[in-house]
């Protein structure tokens, strides 16, 4: 069994270093590569999606795995082979040919999607998504080996790709009894009268020191630039490459503030769960995160619970008092406290605040399930989006590149992971939670400038087991409590008590 298990690790390995390659092609897509290199690169990614898979699904992997199903093997390898099967067993639902095809439109339908943004023209993005929407359809009958005879049959074989085990009927009942609880909160903020004062935030805040302080913030936290590296792009994201290959991703805006620092922030997050994840395992399971949940309740963490908190700006305000004299000079602290935690609705979800945040998630969750069992036409997202905004959030939607057309998920295939950012908000409020408990006087290290002991306390209880424990099971372990709403809402409470 010994024999067998290295020759299957080595043979895995070596296809994870192939689909690592396939990372950073895709990396280069959304940062450097210019327009008219679409259809090479989407050449590229199907033929490598193709190899990978094709290496992946080999009989001789399955019948390797058969044999050691079951057997004595060590606690690391049992986990692996345990892992590997369940993505086994899905893959090999699925022919190469349909792989390739969702790689190849993928890179299309991005590149399809930044053009309608920049434009503000869903017409040009519509056909895309439609054939992604078509493609994601032919995939979820694959992995239930028949065409679904519901809506949460069909979602759910999507969703488990980004958060396994988890089902749309789990979602629904916490999401709906967040959205219970969160209606009031919201009101609450804005029956009290008071405004945070967030045009101190829209003021001119220069490129370049935007970039410089996000990196000093990103640093001290500790994100390894010696093994990461950030860059500029239409959408934030962290792509993962190797070990010593982490890269994060930014957009700037002159006049807004909160735009680039928090969106490197929440990168860092992921990133620093990358760099945590035990390197003698890459390429296997135990070197993977356990799932989207689990990755985002990193960023999450970082970017709202440390970096919008009070003990957090006591020690990193003067820096940015000094990069940006002319913005912040004269404003108090408190102020600017005040500005970085405003709840108010907004169009954008990337840059709304801790609380309304979760409503643009879940109205995401409604309106993919929608499209994929086609209940809601291609022609009728802009319409459906805009009616969903204004129920949920009470906004109106101008334009569509404010409105369907800001995130960039749907061009990719991505249907089932817009969920995974809410689970990464519980998970992410309920390990906090348990930090302070473990750490002590958690918020003065925080004030010191002293991350040390909180990212310690994550590598030990999350990085370090990668895919060891379900997602719901490895957070439990982490912060003694199952999956529940109520260290979330104890965290805005507090927020929302602080301020208004």
């Amino acid at each position: 069994m010994a024999d067998t298990y290295r020759e299957l690790h080595a043979w895995l390995v070596e296809t994870a270093v192939l689909g690592s390659t396939a990372s950073l092609l895709g990396w280069d897509e959304l940062t450097y590569m210019p327009p008219k290199g679409a259809d090479g690169r989407a050449r590229q990614m199907s033929l490598l999606s193709r190899m990978c898979h094709e290496q992946f699904t080999q009989k001789k992997v399955g019948q390797q795995l058969g044999e050691l199903m079951g057997q004595k093997v060590d606690e690391d390898a049992a986990a692996n082979v345990r892992e590997w099967k369940r993505a086994y067993d899905r893959a090999v639902k699925v022919p190469a040919s349909l792989v390739e095809e969702i790689a190849r439109s993928g890179v299309i339908a991005r590149q399809a999607w930044g053009e309608a943004r920049g434009k503000s023209e869903y017409a040009i993005f519509k056909p895309h998504l439609a054939r992604t929407i078509e493609l994601q359809r032919q995939l979820a009958a694959c992995l239930c080996g028949h065409q679904p005879t519901s809506a949460d049959e069909q979602y759910d074989v999507l969703l488990d790709a980004y958060e396994p085990y988890e089902t749309s009927a789990n979602l629904r009942v916490i999401f709906g009894q967040l959205r219970e609880q969160l209606v009031p909160l919201i009101a609450r903020v804005r029956q009290s009268g008071k405004v945070a004062p967030v045009e101190i935030l829209k003021r001119p805040y220069p490129v370049e020191k935007q970039r410089e302080l996000s990196l000093e913030a990103a640093k001290r936290i500790g994100f390894d630039l010696q093994a990461g590296r950030l860059d500029t792009t239409l959408h934030p994201f962290c792509s993962g490459i190797t070990p010593g290959d982490v890269r994060i991703t930014t957009r700037y805006d002159e006049n807004d503030f909160g735009n680039c620092f928090f969106s490197v922030m929440h990168e860092t997050g992921h990133a620093m769960y990358e760099q945590g994840l035990p390197a003698e395992h890459w390429g296997t399971p135990l070197g993977d995160a356990a799932s989207l949940g689990v990755h985002e309740s990193q960023s999450r963490l970082w970017e709202n619970l440390v970096c919008r908190s009070e003990a957090f700006w006591r020690f990193f305000y003067p820096k940015a008092q000094a990069a940006f004299s002319q913005a912040l000079g004269n404003v108090p602290a408190d102020q600017f406290l005040f500005a970085v935690n405003a709840i108010r609705p907004s169009l954008i979800r990337t840059e709304s605040d801790e609380a309304t945040y979760n409503l643009h998630v879940i109205l995401r969750f409604g309106l993919e399930q929608r499209l994929l069992w086609g209940e809601l036409p291609v022609d009728g997202l802009p319409e459906a989006w805009n009616k969903g905004m204004k129920e949920m959030l009470g906004v109106e939607v101008p334009d569509d590149r404010r409105g369907c057309l800001q995130d960039v998920h749907w061009s990719q295939g991505a249907f089932g992971y817009f969920p995974t950012y809410t689970l990464g908000n519980l998970n992410a409020a309920a390990l906090f939670t348990a930090a302070r408990r473990d750490l002590g006087d958690l918020d003065g290290q925080i004030a010191r400038g002293e991350f040390a002991p909180l990212l310690a306390w994550l590598r030990e209880r999350i990085h370090r087991h990668g895919k060891r424990y379900p997602a719901r099971e490895l957070v439990r372990r982490a912060a003694g409590q199952e999956l529940s709403i109520a260290p979330l809402l104890a965290h805005l409470k507090a927020r929302i008590d602080r301020f208004w």
